[in-house]
Formats: C-alpha cells, structure tokens, sequence
C-alpha cells in the first residue's frame, strides 16, 4: 500500500479532518522536553475503540508501525514519532469520556484520552477520590498514565497508576479488541493480562479504556514543611511519621537546598516559610477525622521530631490556601530547573534506607569528576524516588555541559544506583532516553523474558518499535 493510499485509508475510517500528513504537526512531533522531534507520515485522531482497531489493520496490512500518544507529556522520547518518516502517530485525544462511575463499587470507567485532571473531577462530583496527582495533570491522559505507570506525590499510600487500575481495554496488534474492564477487586483466571499492557509504554497493545480504582474522599488534610540537617534526619522523620500517623501519610516529598534556591532565583514571588537548610520535607496527612484532629496528630509528631533533633524548624499550613502554596513550591521546581537552562536528569528509585548514602557517596563522585557541578536533588522520599538532576557550573553553558558531559555523568550516577540495588527509572519509563542504558542494567534474563512477550504479542513490531527494547 502506497503512502497516499494508507492516508486514504485511514480518511476512510476516522474523517478527512482527523487523518492528515500536511501542515504544522509539532503538536504530535515534539516531544515535551523539546528534546526529541521527530517526522510522522501521519496522524490520525480515531474517536471510537472501533476506529483504532480499524486504523492498526489498515497500518499493519501498509507495515507501518504505529506510535501511541496521549497528551504527549511523556518524559524519556517515548510518544513522538522517529525521524524516519515512516511511523503514523496515533493520537486518543478524542477518546476523552467519563464513561461510567459506580460509586458502590468505587471505580470509574473512561477512555484512554481522557485528561487525568477530568477523571479527578469526575471522581470529585460524586464526592469520591482518585489520588493519582503529576504535575502535567491538566494535559496528561490516562491512557499514557497506564502506558508508564505513572507515579506522582501519593504514591506513597495509594501506589502507581498500575495499583489504581482494575481493568483495560487494548486494542491488539492484530486490530482485535480485549474488553477486560472490569471492576472486579479479585479474578484469579490466569494469567494478568492488565499488567502485561500497564507500563509498557505502548510496545505490546493500545490502551482504549480503563476502570480505576476510587477512594472515600479523607475529610482532613493537613500539610507542613520541616527541615533537615541530612537525609538521614529526613529518612527518620519519615520513619517517625509512619509510626505515628500509619496510612495517614500520604505525602512525603524532600527538596535540597539548592533546589529550592533554584524556586527562590527564579520566582522571588513564591514565599518560603522556612529558612535555607540542607534539606526541606514537605509532609502532608489525609484521613477521615476532623482537621482539628489532623493537625493536632501533625503537631504531636513535629513537636517529637524537634525534641529528638530530627527537625530543625517546622510550618503547618493554617489553611487549603496556604497547604496550596506550599505544594506549590515542590511543584515549582521543574520550572526554575528550566529557567536556569538544560541539565542531565534522573528519575531513580532506591531503597529508602540506602537514599543517604547514595546521595552522599554520588554527590562526591560527581564533584570529583566534574568539579563546580550542581545537584538538583528533590523527590518522593517516601516511596524511595529521586528525581537527581545534575546542573552544569555556574556560568558554563547548560548545552556544552550536556554535549560533553551527559553520558559520563548518566554512567557514573546509574552505575551508583545499581550498587545501591535501586532502578535506573521509578516513574517515567524507558522510551528512547534510556532504551540502550536498559541492555546494561537490566538482567540478560529478564531481557530475553521481554523480548519473548513482545515477538508473542506484536511479532511484526507494530507498536513503537525503538522504544524500551
């Protein structure tokens, strides 16, 4: 099938206005770090579970692979086409319905292409909770949330993407359509076909639908900022916390000094309550009590942390306005990581436990061989993931710094992580950032086990092929 016969066909199925190869395509091109821009040979926009099926037979019968693509906040390259020119970019993003809330049975049923921030709301209407929370929420789908197993800040009590989802939709390599949503807790038939497709980043099956996992709303939340002399005092306050407070404790994220000097450089209107110290905890409970209740449970905890000398200095936020601005500040970090120019990131899990002396030993190794570096150090400590961001020195151009530096440094620091018997990738994937890091770090057994599930589920490498594998 020659190319303007595939466009053709894929006209035929979802409309003129939503399969087009001409024009500005950027939008579905460049990925959201502006790091990877590739060249589609088409993008299609199906708005039925029907009309993906469709448009994977018509690409398969041309051999052209397909690339899946939610909102396209995607950070490791994994949803934007190559630079072959070959690959039909397949967007869901009119795939966006609430299908079906059942509130007895806490679930929520939606397309692939709905935007994380509706299926919240959605959630939020019927006076129920779906936790999943990124910074990108107001333009991720869920979809490409299920595709990476995204994280988020509440991991912590609630888990990833993968924990919150009870069932799938897929669309096959051969246009078959598995209708495995279901609302059911436990289904013990064999083998978990869900969790084949969650975090696959859409090399084994198209993710059309899914049912997710709701939660009573907590009637109290309470949120405060504490700082720490070390990430050990950070490790024992959060060691602390869940003695005191149990799954109360939904947020647990650290922040460096120079992280949030990085906040204070670049958005002087953001107030910090607390002083610079090494390191700030940004701490938050959610349970069913009264918010009386809550912030007299937070105040006993921080009040026996500043007596152990685990705790420097503490704020608890008086109101939802100023729990918002301190939420705000962690938020805020990526952004001024922006503003002060490209840096080589990290997005690594480890056990909690082993998280300072990691840090302590890599950030030595990393001054040793390229002295003057900054470490943009922030995270969710409570489930172990770092984001170990590595800033050129001060006045050396952020781009020189990459070109020269970024493998040597990502060698050093993975290198480091799997001494310390933790993940090159906690929450954003592999995509094309960290598909040849993968063949080093990766055991040679698990490697042969993907491989033979992806020949036995897209044997002739439909699905955004060049990407984890």
């Amino acid at each position: 099938m020659a190319e303007d016969a595939l466009l053709g066909a894929l006209r035929a199925i979802v409309g003129d206005r939503h399969a087009f190869a001409e024009g500005d395509l950027t939008p579905w091109e460049l990925d959201w770090r502006k790091r990877y821009r590739g060249k589609a040979r088409a993008v299609v926009r199906p708005a039925s579970t029907a009309e993906v099926a469709q448009v994977v037979r018509a690409c398969a019968r041309a051999g052209s692979p397909i690339v899946a693509q939610g909102g396209n906040t995607g950070l490791v390259g994994g949803s934007v086409p190559d630079g072959s020119g070959a690959q039909v970019v397949l967007s869901l993003t009119r795939m966006n319905r609430v299908l079906d809330l059942d509130a007895a049975n806490l679930t929520l049923t939606v397309q692939a292409g709905c935007v994380l921030q509706a299926a919240q709301e959605a959630a939020a209407a019927a006076g129920l909770l779906y936790p999943l929370s990124l910074a990108a929420e107001g333009s991720a789908t869920i979809g490409g949330n299920l595709a990476t197993n995204a994280g988020g800040t509440q991991v912590l009590r609630y888990g990833n993407a993968r924990e919150l989802c009870l069932g799938l939709e897929v669309v096959t390599a051969a246009g078959e359509v598995w209708n495995g949503l279901t609302g059911l807790r436990k289904d013990n038939t064999g083998y978990d076909l869900r969790d084949l497709f969650i975090g696959s980043e859409g090399t084994l099956g198209i993710i059309t639908a899914a049912t997710l996992r709701l939660f009573p709303r907590p009637a109290a939340r309470t949120t405060a900022l504490a700082a720490c002399g070390s990430l050990a005092q950070c490790v024992q306050l959060l060691q602390l916390t869940q003695a005191r407070c149990a799954s109360a404790l939904t947020g647990f994220e650290v922040m460096n000094e120079f992280s949030l000097g990085l906040v204070h450089r670049h958005f002087p209107q953001l107030r910090q309550p607390l002083p610079p110290a090494p390191w700030t905890v940004l701490l938050e409970l959610s349970d069913a009590e009264t918010e009386s209740h809550a912030r007299a449970t937070f105040e006993g905890v921080l009040e026996a942390a500043l007596e152990r000398h685990i705790i420097a200095d503490a704020a608890v936020a008086e109101s939802l306005e100023q729990a918002r601005a301190l939420w705000h500040l962690r938020e805020s970090i990526p952004l001024a990581q922006a503003e002060e120019g490209l840096n080589v990131k990290h997005d690594i899990s480890l056990p909690v436990s082993r998280v300072p002396s990691f840090c302590d030993s890599t950030g030595a190794a990393l001054e040793r061989a390229f002295a003057g570096v900054r470490l943009v150090n922030f995270g969710h400590l409570g489930d172990g993931n770092l984001h170990y961001n590595v800033q050129a020195p001060e006045g050396m151009e952020p781009a020189t710094f990459l070109r020269e530096h970024e493998a040597a440094v990502n060698a050093l620091v993975y290198d480091a992580v799997a001494a310390h018997g933790g993940s090159i990738s906690a929450e954003h994937g592999i995509g094309t950032l960290k598909r040849d890091l993968l063949a080093r770090h990766k055991s040679p057994v698990a490697l042969q086990l993907m491989r033979a599930v992806k020949s036995a589920l897209d044997p002739q490498g439909l699905f955004n092929p060049g990407r984890v594998l």
